[in-house]
């Protein structure tokens, strides 16, 4: 691809760092900026994505508000398939579903069996598809059941409602079941770009299962961005958030090929969950070269340079996850890259 191709689709994530208030604020700077998502976590036991999610949507007109994401485990999905026609009626036509199959060893200390976590995704998305256009559904499967249920819309519109689901993948199994039946993937964070090659040929294996190209399959991308006129205090910025996700989110280490032996050393120091002490004793243990390699670490021209090496290995929209100034990231992919 073209050095002088130029990407105008880019996305804001938040999770926890900010105040929710100050979230909504951040939504309202990326709107005027051009930016078309604002995209909320839910994984670590700290901040529901829904709430949030109604909060943005409800200071903005036009940027799109997704989960990123909710795992497909801990709402029924009667309620999963009422929560975003809620959604849905505060910001018609604006919301986006991004559901994933959660981790371990989080769910299981919650009590979660993530038992054949590849026929729960298929049976959920397959299900609130058929709810959210307004079908009454009746289904047994392993993980859902459903007799005659339909979403009961008596005050409001009874329309379908155009909620792209999205499934956040990280393997290649669960990659070719989003390119199968999904609208789109969100594809991880804390990766290389060459990990995206990966996914490239899983996520085209499912979608020929189902008839489609890879072309119709949305692939934005989560990217870790710490932009900083001072390159080193950008990399540490980011090096404070690689140290616990390696440590606490396995499937993350395991994609980004970090050594099994670091994540061990890392893992020795951090609790559970991670105290910012526990943290911060570890953090000599990310070198500069990995954080270099799985965020968008720098200045503003290395951090534009990084996500565009995203965007060329297949990803389609990068959802920016900023450390330090959030305003200052926005400004840096306004209009642009």
């Amino acid at each position: 691809m073209s050095q002088e191709t130029k990407y105008t689709r880019v996305a804001l994530y938040l999770q926890d760092k900010h105040p929710i208030r100050e979230g909504m604020e951040y939504a309202r700077y990326a709107e005027a900026k051009g930016f078309e998502a604002v995209w909320q976590a839910e994984s670590r036991l700290v901040r529901d994505a829904i709430v949030p999610m109604a909060a943005y949507a409800a200071v903005t007109e036009r940027i799109q508000v997704g989960s990123g994401v909710i795992n497909n485990w801990t709402r029924n999905i009667g309620l999963l398939a009422a929560t975003f026609l809620t959604l849905d009626d505060l910001a018609p036509d604006r919301i986006i579903c991004g559901i994933g199959a959660w981790w371990d060893p989080l769910a299981r200390k919650v009590g979660i069996v993530r038992r054949k976590p590849l026929t729960a995704m298929r049976e959920t998305v397959i299900l609130l598809r058929r709810l959210l256009n307004m079908e009454r559904v009746t289904f047994h499967g392993e993980f859902h059941h459903l007799d005659e249920v339909e979403l009961d819309v008596v005050h409001g519109r009874r329309e379908p409602r155009r909620v792209p689901i999205m499934i956040g993948a990280t393997g290649p199994k669960m990659m070719e079941l989003a390119g199968e039946i999904a609208d789109g993937v969100v594809l991880n964070y804390c990766v290389p770009p060459e990990y995206n090659h990966m996914a490239m040929e899983h996520l085209e294996r499912g979608a020929r299962r189902a008839g489609r190209s890879l072309d119709e399959i949305d692939r934005p991308q989560l990217v870790v961005c710490s932009v900083h006129p001072d390159r080193q205090v950008a990399l540490d910025g980011a090096r404070e958030l690689l140290t616990q996700y390696l440590a606490q989110q396995p499937h993350i280490a395991q994609a980004s090929g970090v050594k099994p032996e670091v994540v061990e050393q890392i893992q020795s120091i951090l609790g559970w969950p991670a105290t910012k002490e526990q943290v911060r004793k570890a953090m000599h243990l990310v070198p500069d070269e990995l954080v270099v390699r799985i965020t968008a670490s720098g200045t503003p021209e290395d951090v534009r340079a990084k996500v565009r090496e995203y965007m060329e290995a297949g990803a389609t929209c990068p959802i920016l996850y900023p450390l330090g100034d959030v305003k200052l990231m926005i400004d840096t992919f306004a209009g642009g890259f």
